[in-house]
């Protein structure tokens, strides 16, 4: 193997000095505040494993994970720091998670009983965070008669170890919103209530990237990091009036493996959707929808070639997409579709508008057969290659 340990002419590169400053400067504007580092779905498609060192190093003092895959494969991999699975695991997998000091998710009292029938033997209580739904309507505990219920069914339980209550809100990205303050005073609320009941879980959480770039007001001792930790606003809403800067960690590169003139009338792409109307020059990029480079980014997304703006033109095929060219160059010039070439800049948040979506979609859409490049200080520290299993 090459030091590469990739072959083809299209990558992402993640900066971790960026994500590091990024957990810094929340350190820095919540500094009596817990970090719990958000690396589901492989750290945002930015590569949990490295997403979860770098975090750790920086200050991070919990990782969260969506499902329980997820955190055994960190565990799998070293990975020590404390780590919840945010959503429902199966019951018979509780004693699984104890076993490796993964906290659980609890939001339905029929759970515990399923899973305390499950338990054996073990040196380890189940550590619970209970999920409160004060608004989100997703997942949660609603009524406070069936929290108190499982509040007291965990008291009188020898498995289980009530370590965290959380809720999360819907419109925390909103500057203007009725329901976040509604969330936040039913949260407070319910929290009074489980410490009259006799239950003081240790970490109390509400504060998503929205609501801690806000500063959130209430009980709280954990923040929960999720896309703000990878240099994205939570919303366009947000961006505008920032603490502090956010530094973007991905950029995504290809090269130019072909080059040709288009004569008035020739055509580009399935559908002959782009007809030239005038001699012009057209690139071939080897990245295409099965890279996660999808055929709604065209028209309207651009390239970065030698620090200029080129669009993709025609659509965008499973494999490669076409670029105009304002002049003939050469195969091997490099391509950024997102991130900086000289004075020019293709943010996440660009591409997202051009899809009609949100930041949080489109790296977690760059599929694994886009090897990753992972720099420190301007240097590759380490790639990533999930087809030659590297």
């Amino acid at each position: 193997m090459d030091k590469h340990h990739y072959y083809r002419d299209t990558w992402a590169e993640i900066d971790l000095d960026k994500i590091s400053q990024n957990i810094k400067s929340f350190k820095r504007h919540l500094p009596e505040q817990k970090i719990m580092a958000v690396v589901k779905a492989n750290g945002y498609g930015h590569g949990a494993l490295q997403v979860a060192e770098e975090a750790v190093r920086s200050g991070a003092e919990w990782l969260a994970v969506a499902m329980l895959d997820e955190a055994l494969a960190l565990r799998k991999q070293g990975i020590t720091a404390p780590i919840l699975v945010m959503n429902r695991v199966r019951p018979e997998y509780a004693n699984l998670a104890a076993e490796n000091e993964i906290s659980l998710t609890v939001f339905q009292k029929e759970w515990l009983i399923e899973a305390q029938s499950h338990v054996k033997e073990t040196k380890h209580q189940i550590k619970l965070h209970l999920k409160i739904d004060t608004g989100m309507g997703r997942v949660g505990f609603k009524e406070e008669s069936e929290l108190q219920d499982v509040a007291h069914f965990i008291k009188q339980s020898s498995v289980f170890e009530a370590e965290g209550v959380f809720t999360h809100f819907a419109t925390a990205d909103e500057w203007e919103s009725e329901l976040f303050e509604k969330q936040r005073k039913r949260f407070i609320k319910y929290i009074d209530s489980l410490r009259t009941w006799g239950l003081n879980p240790t970490l109390i959480h509400s504060a998503n990237s929205a609501a801690a770039l806000r500063k959130v007001k209430g009980p709280f001792n954990l923040v929960r990091l999720g896309i703000s930790m990878y240099g994205l606003a939570p919303s366009n809403e947000l961006k505008q009036d920032l603490p502090f800067p956010l530094e973007e960690a991905f950029s995504l590169h290809s090269r130019l493996i072909h080059v040709k003139k288009l004569m008035p009338g020739d055509t580009v792409s399935y559908g002959a959707t782009y007809t030239a109307t005038e001699e012009e020059w057209v690139g071939t990029l080897p990245i295409g929808y099965a890279d996660g480079w999808q055929r709604r980014f065209s028209p309207g997304a651009s390239v970065l070639i030698k620090g200029e703006r080129m669009p993709i033109i025609g659509r965008i095929c499973m494999d490669q997409c076409m670029v105009r060219l304002p002049k003939r160059l050469d195969v091997g010039e490099v391509a950024t579709l997102i991130g900086s070439q000289e004075a020019e800049r293709i943010e996440m948040d660009e591409i997202a508008r051009v899809a009609e979506t949100i930041n949080y979609e489109i790296p977690c859409l760059i599929s694994a057969r886009v090897p990753r490049v992972y720099t420190k200080k301007g240097r590759i520290l380490e790639n990533m290659n999930v087809i030659l299993n590297f």
